[in-house]
């Protein structure tokens, strides 16, 4: 499973809150760095769907960036959010009141491992950066499946690979920090998922189309810095002791509220990163 999606612990306590806190603010600034694609992508279901969606259903919605850019696409639907993180729930219920649609967009605790929610026929079902998440993802595909109105459309979307933040050549250390880190992360599968086309056709769905969607920004947002910051300190942590010293050090500078070369400082930033998108509808 991967780390920087939308993967919440099913134990409790202090430690799973604050790491579910900081995962928060992850997504959070992903979507104001990365996030130019939603609204394409949304605009791609619309265009499929063949009828006026009455409900959309957004699963493993994180904190909700999704579930707003549907609100946005579909403004006469019903949103309905699922996610298996209470933290998650009460920062969509936040963002749904601050822009105005608290009246379309509900929220439902729920874990898709355990089974799927009471929820009535859907129109629209997106999983953004969600279904390889799940203990089984052909089941929950299924359920989908099993969700959806006749010519409702399904809509998954993943990352290709992590994103990309740092110049090749940052003036401190080798030369391909970012690289080695990202072939470290791979070891441990991160980010890691299928092409999905053959398992959503498994599930029964046809007209199966697939797209690449790139994010790219020049020059970077004025939240990149604190991005970078945030996703560099997860992947130091995941990465403790798998680190040549030098690469650790590099990272740690980079780290440092205080020191100059910190990512916080840096006007080299970059901002590029892709992701997959399925689109298929229920016969």
């Amino acid at each position: 499973m991967t780390q920087h999606s939308h993967h919440h612990a099913h134990h409790h306590g202090g430690h799973t809150r604050n790491h579910e806190a900081a995962l928060a603010d992850l997504l959070d600034l992903d979507a104001e760095v990365f996030g130019a694609y939603l609204d394409p992508v949304a605009e791609w279901a619309g265009q499929r769907t063949r009828t006026t969606p009455r409900r959309v259903v957004d699963v493993g919605a994180g904190t909700g960036v999704g579930s707003l850019a549907l609100t946005r696409r579909f403004p006469s639907a019903e949103v309905i959010a699922i996610d298996r993180s209470e933290m998650m729930l009460e920062r969509i219920r936040a963002a749904a009141h601050g822009q105005g649609v608290a009246d379309r967009l509900s929220v439902l605790h729920a874990d898709l491992d355990a089974g799927w929610p009471a929820v009535e026929a859907a129109d629209v079902v997106w999983a953004a950066s969600s279904l390889h998440e799940v203990a089984d993802p052909d089941r929950v595909l299924r359920d989908m499946y099993g969700a959806l109105n006749t010519d409702g459309v399904l809509v998954v979307v993943e990352m290709d690979a992590l994103p990309r933040l740092l110049p090749d050549d940052l003036g401190l250390g080798r030369p391909g920090l970012e690289s080695r880190c990202h072939e470290a992360l791979a070891r441990l599968d991160w980010n890691s998922h299928p092409n999905w086309r053959t398992h959503v056709e498994r599930a029964g769905f046809v007209d199966v189309e697939e797209r690449s969607v790139s994010s790219e920004a020049t020059p970077a947002p004025p939240s990149t810095g604190r991005y970078a910051q945030t996703f560099l300190r997860r992947i130091r942590s995941a990465l403790d002791g798998q680190l040549a010293t030098d690469d650790r050090d590099t990272l740690d500078r980079l780290l440092a509220v205080d020191n100059p070369d910190s990512v916080l400082h840096r006007g080299d930033l970059t901002v590029r990163g892709s992701r997959t998108v399925w689109t298929a509808r229920r016969p």
